[in-house]
């Protein structure tokens, strides 16, 4: 039998999927890890935590499975997008990665508005100037580490010096790439008239490559380290949401890829690159070869319920959470949720923004917060769903993710955006879609497509119920709400130092 290996080199967590020639999930491996908040708004992560992860999870998914590491025949990476990892000429590591979620590059990211010029920026790279991505922290670095900045040789995503670690090769996949700013949308390649203009060493950034395609082959140090068999193929694979989309089988126009994790992801393929003019939809290229995605995020989906339990009713299990938010009335009597705890994204990119419960009087208990609560996230999602809507065409949701286990916010997330929602059969979207652009890249598959149709396991539809009509009224004020409130939420920030 012949397997296939996914590498999910997470915030939290490296996992690793093995998944057998049909597709079928074998084992997981999983490895946890932190990171570090030296100061307020920074997140930083030590690259060496993400590599012995990577050769714990990898041993684990064997043992699991009972596989010998001979067995692997190729090798699919994915990860976080956007952090800065910067190596010098001899391979080290020159300082902490900088994270997706860190913050504190406001500063650079007007910088570059400037230098490029806000609509060129967005028109190039499909993308504003957002302090997630990687350009701002590389400018960053420039001004208050010059003396790490001068020592640069290689500017990699936190995947691919896993990919470094494994195969002794320097290259990203245009899924990831895309993700930095640096890269021109339309043609798939870094944008030199981007690069220049912001001072970047283009001799920094390595060759980028389709999803599918295979980077280089395992070393013999890595294959001792891991259990594997040197000159193991290592294919591109995707950033996560990429590689989401691929393990979800979104990947033609009509399918979205929903994530309802800590934060919320709505993604839509496309078979152009198809940029929102305000850039309040994220375009990237997408891990199948010759097609882009659309993504809209929030920043606080499931974590929103998460705080809502533990801080309300910590004692309260989430079944007995999905229990309480049935036994109300769609519209909870009246309450809404702005879902804003940690800022927003999409469609409004305001670090400042702020949660709120609105419409609160004495007839409400926590089933009615609870269910406020998940309609309020289910509005933040529905936000993205409609900017998507004037760009592509919108067919079923598959969505996956923490979230995804409760039936009753299935049917919200339903009845909100008037789209069918099915579930997912595995939890790791992201490793199985890495370990199916793996199978494709060693010709298991003739296509990424054909993986998917052949892999992907879906649940039946939750169809849009009567309550469709009580939550397109609901959306009305919930949209109004940012709006109204953005002020309060600027001048309450200036009191929480």
């Amino acid at each position: 039998m012949s397997y296939f290996l996914g590498i999910d080199s997470s915030t939290t967590a490296t996992k690793a999927l093995l998944m057998d020639g049909d597709g079928r999930v074998v084992s997981i491996g999983r490895s946890e890890y932190g990171f570090d908040t030296p100061r307020p708004l920074w997140a930083e992560q030590s690259p060496e935590s993400w590599w012995h992860a990577t050769i714990d999870a990898i041993r684990h998914a064997l043992v699991l499975a009972g596989v010998e590491g001979t067995s692997v025949q190729a090798i699919g990476m994915t990860g976080q997008m956007h952090g800065l990892v910067l190596v010098g000429r001899a391979g080290e590591v020159l300082r902490p990665a900088i994270l997706w979620n860190d913050q504190r590059t406001q500063v650079e990211c007007d910088e570059i508005r400037e230098l490029v010029g806000r609509e060129r920026l967005i028109s190039v790279t499909g993308n504003d100037a957002l302090t997630g991505f990687t350009a701002p922290k590389a400018l960053w670095v420039a001004k208050h580490e010059p003396d790490i900045y001068e020592n640069v040789a290689h500017l990699l995503l936190p995947k691919d010096y896993v990919r470094y670690r494994l195969t002794g090769e320097y290259a990203l996949d245009k899924a990831g790439a895309s993700g930095t700013i640096l890269f021109d949308l339309a043609v798939r390649d870094w944008s030199s008239e981007i690069v220049r203009d912001l001072g970047i060493d283009a001799s920094w950034l390595p060759p980028t490559f389709e999803g599918p395609a295979v980077t280089g082959g395992l070393t013999a140090e890595a294959a001792t380290a891991t259990g594997l068999s040197p000159g193991t193929p290592v294919v591109a694979g995707g950033g996560d949401q990429a590689a989401n989309a691929v393990g979800v089988g979104a990947v033609s126009p009509g399918v979205i890829a929903m994530s309802l994790g800590t934060s919320g992801v709505v993604f839509a393929s496309t078979d152009r690159p198809a940029i929102e003019p305000e850039g309040r939809l994220h375009a990237f290229c997408h891990a199948v070869p010759d097609m882009w995605h659309l993504m809209g995020v929030m920043l606080s989906a499931a974590g929103s319920l998460r705080w809502f339990r533990d801080t309300v009713a910590p004692a309260t299990s989430y079944p007995s959470l999905d229990d309480a938010a049935a036994s109300v009335r769609a519209g909870a009597n009246g309450l809404l949720f702005a879902p804003y705890l940690s800022g927003e994204r999409t469609p409004y990119p305001d670090p400042l923004a702020r949660g709120a419960f609105v419409g609160l009087t004495l007839r409400h208990d926590v089933s009615h917060m609870a269910r406020s609560v998940m309609e309020g996230v289910a509005f933040g999602l529905k936000d993205s769903v409609e900017l998507i809507a004037t760009m592509t065409s919108l067919g079923e949701v598959r969505i996956s993710g923490g979230g995804a286990q409760s039936s009753v916010w299935l049917q919200i997330i339903a009845d909100v955006t008037g789209l069918p929602v099915r579930v997912v059969g595995t939890s790791e979207g992201a490793a199985h879609g890495a370990a199916l652009l793996a199978a494709t890249g060693a010709g298991a598959f003739t296509s990424v497509g054909e993986a998917c149709a052949e892999a992907v396991e879906v649940g039946p539809p939750v169809t849009p119920g009567e309550d469709a009509d009580v939550y397109a009224d609901a959306y009305g004020i919930y949209r109004d709400l940012y709006p109204s409130l953005r002020a309060s939420f600027h001048n309450l920030a200036r009191l929480d130092t």
